[in-house]
């Protein structure tokens, strides 16, 4: 989309973007078949990988021992009182994690790697698809028919762009989620000592926050090599450039996709603690919805996109404005 084009658009806040994704959604039924027979091949592979992936989730939560609890003492050492936490039991929290670590690191690394080789490459051939028919159609305004929209999310499109910001992207993204995680292991380690608790909790809160605002960075960073010739590096740090001043918007749009897939999890894990297994029809019903949470999702940052874009503009051009003013002074 030109410049001339951005400019055109209404500034959208958080309400605004969401009406707009669904309005292009709605008025343009060939972007839902499109996106649909894009969606195949990755919900095939999704479908094989959350049923692996639930059970070894089940099987470590059925794993942790529940034979050990902590107890906080009041030691008193030359006339000062000290409060010392104690472990008794069999196993520590240390012990627990261990032995789920030995169990099922196997399990969980053959996971990663079928992710990383086969679902992510999928998810990014969708994601291509997506960005670039959503982007046309925004552009244009009005309705294009499927061939011509299959042409322009495929033809001239440069695979190595895309692939290596989204490469960037989900190492930041499991870096940020293992800092997460590490923080949370922590809050389940002293989860018996309340000041341990606030303490942890509140850092938990601002980790999430902060990572939610960082993952609609890195998302935008693989629109923008999807509709620009940026990438790696390059598309992230100009996808952080220009969202400054908007990322607020950026962090609730990414926790609304956020809860909508942790809802999904839990009640698809729930339906498999209950009954021993989920079942293909309730994982093929999960996969469905985070397929279409997916079209929803990256329509969304399209949108998010051109219209941190237009912002960034209207300031370019009134600072150069204000330049211009002072110099004829």
């Amino acid at each position: 989309m030109e410049n001339n084009q951005i400019m055109m658009k209404e500034k959208l806040g958080l309400l605004g973007i969401l009406k707009e994704t669904l309005t292009i959604l709605h008025k343009n039924p060939s972007l839902i078949i499109l996106a649909f027979l894009a969606s195949i091949p990755l919900f095939c592979s999704l479908l094989a990988h959350e049923i692996f992936f639930q059970q070894a989730i089940i099987e470590t939560t059925k794993s942790r021992p529940q034979d050990s609890e902590g107890v906080l003492c009041s030691v008193a050492t030359n006339g000062r009182s000290s409060c010392i936490y104690h472990w008794i039991g069999d196993n520590g929290p240390l012990d627990t994690i261990k032995k789920i670590i030995e169990n099922l690191t196997g399990r969980y690394l053959l996971l990663g790697l079928s992710y990383l080789g086969i679902v992510h490459l999928l998810d990014l051939f969708c994601t291509i698809v997506i960005v670039n028919s959503a982007a046309a159609i925004y552009a244009r305004e009005n309705h294009i028919n499927a061939k011509e929209m299959w042409n322009r999310a495929i033809k001239g499109v440069s695979l190595k762009g895309p692939f290596i910001t989204s490469i960037y992207a989900l190492l930041m993204s499991s870096l940020s989620l293992l800092g997460l995680v590490s923080l949370a292991t922590n809050f389940y380690m002293t989860s018996r000592a309340i000041l341990f608790i606030v303490f942890f909790g509140l850092l938990c809160i601002v980790w999430l926050a902060k990572h939610m605002e960082w993952n609609a960075i890195w998302n935008m960073g693989v629109v923008l090599s999807v509709l620009e010739e940026k990438q790696g590096v390059i598309a992230l740090g100009v996808s952080a450039y220009i969202s400054r001043g908007c990322r607020r918007r950026g962090l609730f749009l990414m926790l609304i996709f956020f809860v909508w897939r942790l809802a999904l999890r839990l009640s698809c894990l729930y339906v498999g603690w209950s009954e021993g297994g989920s079942g293909i029809g309730v994982t093929a019903a999960h996969v469905s919805l985070v397929c279409f949470g997916n079209v929803l999702k990256w329509v969304a940052f399209m949108v998010y996109f051109y219209d941190c874009k237009k912002r960034f503009l209207e300031k370019k051009i009134d600072v150069e404005q204000g330049s211009a003013a002072e110099a004829l002074k």
